[in-house]
């Protein structure tokens, strides 16, 4: 890989795009493949699958080679009066061979998507999708190897724990992009720190959504179950839990409980539409935190299915599990507040998480609140969409990741920004060179 990366062939833009293209049809003829293996995997409908995993990406990968051309153009700057009559300009270039580990909920958009940014920057790529998606992975891996050669895009399956360990320890890689939890992360970046290798990771946190005493209650309800509850809560900017005002509280309860049945039907385990949990491990995690409150709604499971039921949660403690961890499951847990200082203290327990939601009908309370809550991303009077916009950098921050992606971003991700000035030769003052003596007046103008 690292030969066919020096050699040059990836970096013209005809070749991107031709990868591009090519990537595209390829996922095209396996979309009946795709929407079976994330059936199998995640219990995903067809219309799920193509608003969160295959069509996300084919709309992401569109506009990608809508844009490329002018992403690659060099970006003239300003000269200072030091260097005139200088040009300024930056270029970008590949960063060579790079390393992306994907995670199990969204199995194919979570792998894919930071891949067309590594193609499109002009790099070779290793991609180690997450073991836990078994036939996803299948899919993909078929998909990648019909369309590129091994020296170019490397699909590499296995024991994560195993396989990646091996591969940053065994080469250098140019860049690491890594999707998953926040103490994986930490492994992962404490690996790419031995070489000084960059990353970007996209992790978690508990995503806080705070519903206003103005908030339109019926669209807040509808809008927070439908992303909670996608996949069967496994998203890592779904709300984590809710913040209600006090005089609201009745209300959204009454509103979320009517939302989760008209959605996923009083039996949601026979619902097309709603998912399941990928394990056993991550079943017993999540039903855990089931007897750390009162049950508002739902809450029934089965294990041999991996099925929770959608389960609102009240009287929990701050301090408990569900509250200190990011719960990535069908469990939303209510909190009244009175003040905003009283809710800021509760989010200050889990800072810097990766998504923030507001429904307020205030521009002012709007205002307060995006900044007051350091976060990743945020929404006002939604929730988790401003993913699916490529024009917005997505991405954490503190504990909830590094770096950012989608559209543009993920080119600049995998690009390097290339200081380059140009001198001409027919100016060479002798001002510049030595004897420096008796010139720091001059000096002292021209470098302020």
């Amino acid at each position: 890989m690292r030969q066919y990366y020096t050699s040059g062939a990836t970096r013209p833009y005809a070749f991107r795009r031709q990868q591009l293209l090519a990537l595209k049809k390829a996922v095209q003829q396996y979309e009946q493949a795709i929407y079976a293996a994330l059936h199998a995997d995640l219990k995903k409908s067809a219309e799920e699958c193509w608003v969160t995993e295959n069509g996300f990406f084919l709309a992401e990968l569109n506009d990608t080679v809508k844009h490329l051309e002018q992403w690659m153009e060099p970006e003239a700057l300003p000269t200072n009066l030091l260097n005139l009559p200088a040009s300024s300009k930056v270029i970008r270039e590949p960063l060579g061979v790079v390393l992306i580990i994907g995670p199990w909920n969204y199995p194919l958009q979570l792998l894919f998507t930071p891949l067309l940014g590594a193609i499109a920057a002009g790099n070779c790529v290793v991609l180690k999708p997450s073991e836990f998606a078994p036939a996803t992975a299948e899919v993909m891996q078929q998909i990648i190897e019909s369309v590129f050669p091994k020296e170019y895009v490397w699909f590499v399956k296995g024991d994560g724990a195993t396989v990646i360990p091996e591969m940053m320890r065994g080469f250098r890689f140019d860049h690491v992009f890594y999707t998953g939890s926040t103490s994986v992360g930490k492994l992962i970046y404490q690996m790419a720190a031995e070489q000084l290798v960059p990353v970007t990771l996209e992790l978690g946190g508990k995503s806080p959504c705070v519903v206003e005493s103005d908030a339109n209650i019926e669209i807040a309800a509808k809008r927070i179950v439908m992303t909670k509850f996608s996949n069967a809560g496994q998203m890592c900017v779904a709300p984590d839990y809710i913040l209600v005002h006090r005089s609201q509280k009745e209300a959204l309860v009454h509103a979320l409980r009517k939302r989760i049945v008209q959605y996923f039907g009083e039996l949601p385990e026979h619902c097309d539409n709603y998912g399941k949990i990928i394990n056993t491990k991550q079943f017993d995690r999540i039903v855990a935190y089931l007897s750390q409150g009162k049950l508002l709604h739902g809450g029934r499971n089965d294990r041999e299915q991996l099925f929770i039921e959608p389960a609102l949660l009240d009287d929990v403690k701050t301090d408990s599990p569900v509250m200190r961890d990011e719960i990535f499951g069908p469990v939303l847990p209510l909190i009244m507040f009175e003040t905003m200082e009283e809710a800021l203290q509760i989010i200050a327990q889990n800072p810097n998480p990766l998504a923030f939601y507001v429904f307020t009908a205030s521009v002012k309370k709007e205002t307060a609140w995006l900044e007051a809550v350091p976060a990743g991303g945020a929404c006002v009077n939604n929730a988790s969409w401003h993913l699916t916009n490529p024009s917005l950098p997505f991405g954490g921050r503190g504990n909830s990741g590094i770096g950012a992606y989608h559209g543009k971003n993920s080119f600049e991700t995998f690009s390097h920004r290339k200081s380059v000035m140009k001198t001409p030769t027919w100016f060479d003052p002798a001002l510049k060179y030595p004897p420096l003596k008796g010139k720091l007046k001059i000096f002292k103008w021209i470098i302020r």
